[in-house]
């Protein structure tokens, strides 16, 4: 078995600093737990799941040799960054991106995935593993402990017969899940929710946040939307999540044409799903992308975004940045970007300089919106 180099992985092109890591010490105990499986694993036989930057895949292939492994990641950042690191680091790794269903799963035996925060999005995952692996599959779910619950076996023990929790080693642990338990009904995602409040429909795959529900800092938001002055044009949702804001800005201004674009590949299914529940569909599209990096400059009248403040794990404001230098970037000379932000991270002074001449047209005890004007 020939090792491989974790410390030589990069997060690039997805945000960077010194406490934020390209592998951990799950990635490692996840090949360590499934090697026996790997090692006797064939062609196509090995899935990788929320592989984050690479280590999952590009360790695999270098230590076990599994031949194809079929990946599937989340965030698009995550997918460019294991295509760099391979580029880099193992130029010969065998593996191709799959969105989460059946072509994904088809007959797999070994599945290694990288546990999420979400107990819905570990659901869906679980529910297509057992829907479309083979009959013998075996599922290795990793984290560290410290954002592990017992509820997440709970959720695999819907799908499996058997889930054994492996022992604590360097603070992470590996939950392996074996005896699958095949569906009898259809998949439940995305799910959907009609809000009478709203008159909206939101559909939500596992991993969108807040799911089908409404969060706290977009609703605020929401009722500052009909303020706007922008009637026509192209107006991004940018981190759309489920697509909610797209919706809304569809529905009250007639003359965009709206796109809803993140990150999650969840999200942007998600917010496809929003549009066509509500009949918007051919004024709304979904793209899926890094912080806008396809779109042309100067190109839209009006940007809205509800920015993370975290990333993975960790709160970091990188995020947010770099989605305000997109905006900056995006937005045509006039154009507005509407912002809504928790109040204590102050994001006014770094929207000043970055976009324009910022103003506070709402705040409450937590969440503060904004309207920046490009220079």
């Amino acid at each position: 078995m020939e090792q491989f180099s974790f410390e030589e992985l990069s997060r690039y092109p997805d945000v960077q600093a010194d406490n934020l890591f390209a592998s951990d010490a799950a990635d490692r105990l996840l090949l360590e737990e499934a090697a026996g499986d790997l090692t006797v694993a064939g062609d196509n036989d090995v899935v990788i799941i929320g592989d984050r930057y690479g280590a999952l895949t590009l360790g695999a292939a270098a230590m076990f040799n599994p031949g194809r492994i079929r990946v599937h990641q989340d965030s698009i950042t995550g997918e460019m960054a294991l295509d760099s690191n391979a580029q880099r680091l193992a130029p010969d790794a065998g593996y191709m991106h799959y969105g989460l269903g059946e072509e994904l799963l088809a007959g797999a035996r070994v599945v290694l995935m990288q546990l999420p925060r979400s107990l819905e999005a570990l659901a869906e995952i679980a529910d297509a593993v057992a829907r479309y692996g083979a009959d013998d599959v075996v599922l290795y779910a990793g984290g560290q402990v410290k954002h592990m619950s017992l509820a997440m076996n709970e959720v695999l023990g819907r799908y499996f017969g058997s889930v054994q929790a492996g022992l604590g080693k360097r603070k992470a642990r590996v939950l392996t899940s074996r005896e699958v338990l095949r569906p009898q009904s259809p998949s439940e995602y995305p799910a959907r929710q009609f809000h009478p409040g709203l008159g909206l429909w939101i559909c939500a795959h596992g991993a969108a946040f807040a799911g089908t529900k409404v969060d706290l800092g977009t609703r605020f938001l929401l009722k500052f939307l009909p303020k706007t002055g922008i009637e026509s044009g192209t107006a991004v949702d940018l981190g759309c999540g489920t697509g909610l804001i797209a919706a809304e800005l569809a529905r009250l201004k007639p003359g965009l044409e709206v796109i809803a674009t993140d990150q999650s590949a969840a999200a942007v299914d998600s917010a496809a799903a929003t549009a066509e529940a509500n009949g918007l569909s051919a004024r709304v599209s979904a793209v899926r992308d890094d912080a806008m990096a396809t779109f042309e400059d100067a190109s839209a009248g009006l940007i809205v975004c509800n920015p993370p403040f975290h990333i993975g794990a960790s709160v970091h404001a990188g995020a947010a940045l770099k989605l305000f230098d997109a905006a900056a970037r995006v937005l045509r000379p006039g154009g507005e970007l509407w912002t809504v932000y928790n109040s204590h991270l102050r994001y006014r002074p770094q929207l000043e300089k970055t976009v324009g001449p910022t103003e506070q047209l709402g705040r409450n005890p937590k969440f503060t919106v904004t309207r920046s004007i490009r220079r």
